[in-house]
């Protein structure tokens, strides 16, 4: 099966499938890089798409930011092997250490629930945090297809992120099924 626009989502809480546009096809990968990795892969191999949107919903680093944005590039916030590499690069990978987009604002991904502030994602300058983008850029880069991710801030990346995300995972589908419908016009 093929198809113009794949969407990758987390969770079916984030983005509801019956709620989409007909045509357009989600996944949902679940929750961190590997999930999202795998679902990535088996998604292009089943689906054949030409762009790829990735949904989501992230903490915030920085605090003037709110509502839906559009990643403009991603990092990985947890790769840390030094000293064989700096943070948030895997030593000895060809690969890239970082994944650009058309939007303006830099995530951080990586494997853990962010509650706490990191200076290191301040130093780098991480408007926002996730658990699946870097993955999805990473598959998508690899199979040439073109991507692009909308994030919707649920919560501060702080010790009530877990309760903030809770109750506020499902308020971004609507900004962004708005996004969706000017994109496929």
């Amino acid at each position: 099966m093929k198809t113009e626009l794949l969407i990758i989502t987390a969770l079916e809480t984030e983005l509801k499938r019956d709620a989409l546009p007909s045509g357009v096809e989600i996944v949902y990968s679940g929750i961190g890089k590997i999930n999202a990795a795998m679902t990535s892969i088996k998604a292009i191999h089943q689906y054949s798409p030409k762009r790829i949107l990735n949904f989501g919903t992230v903490g915030k680093i920085n605090p003037e930011l709110h509502g839906l944005l559009e990643i403009g590039k991603v990092i990985q916030r947890d790769m840390d092997a030094e000293p064989l590499a700096p943070r948030g690069n895997t030593p000895f990978c060809i690969r890239p250490q970082e994944y650009l987009s058309t939007g303006q604002f830099l995530c951080g991904s990586g494997d853990s629930f962010v509650t706490a502030k990191d200076p290191w994602l301040l130093s780098q300058g991480v408007d926002v945090v996730d658990m699946e983008l870097f993955a999805i850029a990473t598959v998508a880069h690899e199979h040439r297809i073109p991507w692009q991710s909308f994030k919707y801030i649920t919560d501060d990346a702080n010790e009530s992120s877990g309760t903030d995300w809770g109750d506020r995972v499902h308020y971004g589908q609507d900004l962004f099924l708005e996004k969706l419908r000017s994109i496929i016009r």
